[in-house]
């Protein structure tokens, strides 16, 4: 048999993290559902779930040597449910739909601080699949779709389980939506702690903070997973401020220098 006729390979996709991927959307879709049927905690828990499955998935393909072209599309579509339309839901279904009880006009504007946020998700997972080969593998530019979802959610969580309405918290409501959803357009770096090697050694105060960590998500779970990812959010603006002052305090020196020498 020559080349010609030799029969092509059959075509298939791998099993195992694309069930794990699988798994992720469910989470999504089923906090979909568990919002519009008001049942907001088990929604955000669903949304967190997704996002442990969404970190699970590329590591099993990796340590099983089925990394796909297929897989990273998939993963992204699946983003886009458990991370853009989930979250925007949630929030939207307990506290943004009751923007329509003022006005009409603010009625539309709940609706639409939900849309930007989702908007904003497909931008940000096409602009990453489409610069994955370019930038830096040590940064994100603009905040990553799941740790926007879990300020989102994640604050959801937290008043809902300090029996605060949705409906008083409108305001707050809709800033942190169109908050989350601008910093993932947004052109600030974030660190993607890729470059974290399980294997290297770290200071015993290091381990101590993730101990601490752990222990206050099992006491307020909500409150902890809140914060701890509006930290991380609030790190990239402060991040870039500090670097801009530096280079502003650079060039006022060169510039002082300069004029001294001409002097």
């Amino acid at each position: 048999m020559n080349e010609s006729t030799k029969p092509s390979p059959r075509k298939g996709i791998y099993l195992l993290p694309n069930l794990v991927t699988t798994a992720a959307l469910f989470s999504g879709f089923f906090a979909i559902l568990a919002a519009m049927n008001g049942q907001f905690e088990k929604a955000c828990i669903a949304v967190f779930v997704a996002m442990i499955l969404d970190g699970l998935d590329g590591r099993v393909a990796r340590w099983t040597n089925t990394s796909s072209e297929f897989g990273e599309q998939y993963d992204s579509l699946s983003d886009l449910v458990s991370f853009g339309l989930a979250p925007a839901l949630v929030i939207y279904q307990w506290s943004l739909i009751f923007m329509r009880d003022t006005s009409v006009s603010w009625g539309k504007l709940g609706w639409m601080a939900a849309f930007i946020y989702v908007a904003c998700a497909a931008l940000r997972l096409a602009r990453f699949n489409s610069q994955i080969h370019e930038v830096d593998k040590r940064h994100f530019i603009g905040l990553p779709s799941p740790a926007s979802a879990a300020i989102v959610v994640g604050m959801v969580w937290m008043l809902h389980d300090l029996e605060f309405e949705g409906k008083a918290l409108q305001i707050p409501a809709l800033l942190i939506t169109i908050f989350a959803g601008l910093l993932m357009v947004s052109n600030v770096k974030y660190n993607s702690f890729k470059d974290f090697d399980l294997k290297s050694k770290v200071p015993h105060l290091a381990i101590l903070v993730i101990i601490l960590i752990f222990a206050l998500v099992q006491v307020a779970p909500p409150i902890v997973l809140f914060f701890v990812f509006f930290i991380y959010a609030l790190s990239g603006p402060f991040n870039w401020l500090q670097t801009r002052r530096k280079a502003l305090k650079r060039l006022s020196e060169t510039q002082n220098k300069k004029t001294g020498d001409d002097a």
